[in-house]
């Protein structure tokens, strides 16, 4: 049983990102990103996949057990509150991959629709790239 969330929130895991993947709404882009992360390091497919816009939705997700996440830095959002629509959430993902520690970073995109956050993806560079 996990004591402290993966997701650096400082609280348990129960209270935070645990409460999510039991079924709880993230009010936010950041709380589903947190919530997420955590969902990797727990290895809940289910909820990744749960919280994951259809539209580019994997039709499988089986996370590599190989990979271990360690350590979630947030570090920027841009909307994604409580009254908006759609929002954008910068962080850096670390982890340990064969006993070696390397880290992801991101700006994924959100969106909300029905009430619900879902990730969208990487942002993309504006030509396309």
């Amino acid at each position: 049983m996990l004591t402290g969330c993966p997701c650096g929130s400082g609280h348990g895991y129960d209270e935070c990102c645990g409460a999510l993947h039991g079924g709880a709404a993230a009010a936010t882009a950041e709380l589903l990103m947190r919530s997420r992360f955590s969902a990797f390091a727990v290895g809940d497919a289910e909820y990744l996949r749960r919280t994951w816009h259809p539209t580019t939705r994997p039709r499988r997700l089986d996370p590599d057990p190989g990979v271990r996440w360690t350590r979630l830095e947030v570090l920027a959002t841009e909307g994604g509150g409580l009254f908006d629509r759609t929002g954008v959430v910068e962080f850096r993902a670390h982890y340990r991959e064969n006993g070696r520690a390397d880290a992801l970073r991101e700006r994924s995109t959100f969106v909300r629709e029905n009430g619900a956050w879902t990730y969208v993806g990487p942002e993309r560079a504006a030509d396309g790239a």
